[in-house]
């Protein structure tokens, strides 16, 4: 089994990482979607919260490992059919790809505890509050989280798009990369 991420594709660990961080981005934001519109006395109104902050603190520390995890092991070579500007759209794409995913996940932080209180994340452990309380901080925030994860799934869609044209109409290895390990070792 291929852990590592060899010259030819992605081992076992990115391509895990890849489908559960885009799974929780997705869901995150379907959870997030839904429940702005429930009322005081609906059950969920203090349980999606709940889950969407746990997730999210999760997702935080997966994303913190990925990166990490990105460092040790680069990634694969370009595909050598890819044209330059697909190489760097996508480069650039992956990149700001990573930068909303933060972005969103800090600015929900700040929403949660600009109010000087910690998230509990499940009933297993408390992340606390690195601000205090600071006045406007959850509206500022609010709009931050707001429009990048809007950014977020909008060019995550773009991606997801630009992965299947790669796959359907150039018929090469790119989405195969991120399905299947590498099968050599470098």
């Amino acid at each position: 089994m291929q852990i590592r991420n060899t010259s030819a594709g992605y081992g076992w660990l990115a391509i895990v990482a890849h489908w559960v961080v885009a799974l929780a981005v997705l869901g995150l934001f379907a959870l997030g979607f839904w429940m702005v519109d429930l009322s005081y006395y609906d059950e969920w109104y203090r349980r999606g919260p709940d889950i969407h902050r746990s997730v999210g603190i999760l997702l935080f520390a997966l994303m913190a490992l990925r990166l990490l995890w990105r460092l040790v092991t680069p990634s694969p070579d370009s595909i050598s059919a890819h044209k330059r500007w697909e190489v760097l759209s996508a480069h650039a794409a992956h990149g700001l790809l990573y930068v909303l995913i933060f972005v969103a996940m800090v600015s929900g932080y700040l929403i949660s505890t600009a109010d000087g209180s910690s998230i509990s994340v499940f009933g297993w452990f408390e992340v606390p509050s690195v601000t205090g309380q600071i006045k406007g901080l959850e509206d500022t925030a609010g709009l931050v989280h707001y429009w990048s994860t809007w950014a977020l799934v909008g060019l995550a869609a773009l991606h997801a798009a630009g992965a299947l044209k790669h796959h359907f109409m150039d018929r090469d290895e790119t989405l195969r990369r991120m399905l299947v390990p590498a099968r050599r070792n470098d």
